[in-house]
């Protein structure tokens, strides 16, 4: 798969943190969400939908940041103002994970990319691939808690293309189960050794 060159988007190289996580861990967190072959089908078809619509989803998104503060905080710099330059570089690798999310196939590369997403939410690596000066973390009940909107928001995207009720209820459930796999990798750095 070709990618665009993205700053700090390591998917796939050496420089990203290996995933403490078995092979038959990583199985059977698939099969507690109930997450199939079917799924990445329809997270395929999602990644096809999806694709022309990527800088609107992240404007929706972005809006929601932007709009409560204790959630910017967390791009802002010493002076407590948001750091456009971080908003901008995040924003870019935002857009890729969400082409990421519906057309990589769930292998050792994408569990390993998700460690590494959660290491740089949690003060192991954040602000580390942008070399700024932000906030050092941020608590992982930010990120389970934005399981909700970046869920019930990815819906209207998909019923954009005219695919039936059915096809758009797969992809979005497909979407949503993906998802809370992915917060729960990215809680790994979160939890103490022998926790997760």
């Amino acid at each position: 798969m070709s990618t665009p060159q993205i700053p700090g988007y390591t998917y796939g190289t050496p420089a990203v943190a290996q995933a403490p996580v078995s092979e038959e861990d990583f199985e059977l967190l698939k099969k507690t969400v109930l997450f199939t072959d079917e799924d990445e089908r329809y997270l395929r078809m999602a990644g096809e939908v999806l694709a022309d619509q990527v800088e609107e989803i992240l404007d929706l998104w972005y809006n929601f940041v932007g709009s409560h503060p204790h959630l910017v905080y967390y791009f802002s710099g010493p002076d407590g103002q948001p750091l456009a330059d971080y908003l901008e570089a995040v924003r870019k690798r935002f857009g890729q994970w969400i082409l990421d999310t519906c057309t990589r196939p769930y292998d050792r590369d994408w569990l390993n990319y998700q460690y590494e997403i959660g290491l740089r939410h949690h003060r192991a690596k954040k602000n580390q691939t942008d070399g700024v000066s932000s906030v050092p973390h941020i608590p992982l009940r930010y990120l389970v808690a934005f399981i909700y909107p970046i869920t019930a928001t990815i819906r209207p995207f998909l019923e954009k293309k005219g695919h039936s009720p059915e096809d758009v209820d797969k992809m979005h459930q497909a979407w949503f189960k993906s998802l809370v796999m992915q917060v729960a990798l990215w809680s790994i750095p979160y939890a103490k050794e022998g926790d997760w």
